[in-house]
């Protein structure tokens, strides 16, 4: 079941990808957020957020 629209998948890809260059490059304390990279790009690859679903919330039309 689906429930991240493309909207919400773009906004996903584009903080994942953010947060993954801070990984990189950012101080220790900073890195640990850096992890939440993952988090959003793995959800907006397989376009299910796991948070989503206690809510009943769907983005995808």
């Amino acid at each position: 079941m689906k429930n991240v629209g493309s909207t919400d998948r773009l906004i996903r890809i584009i903080l994942g990808v953010a947060l993954l260059i801070l990984l990189a490059v950012g101080p220790t304390p900073i890195r640990f957020i850096g992890i939440l990279s993952f988090v959003m790009i793995g959800t907006a690859s397989t376009r299910v957020c796991p948070l989503y679903i206690p809510f009943k919330l769907n983005t995808d039309k």
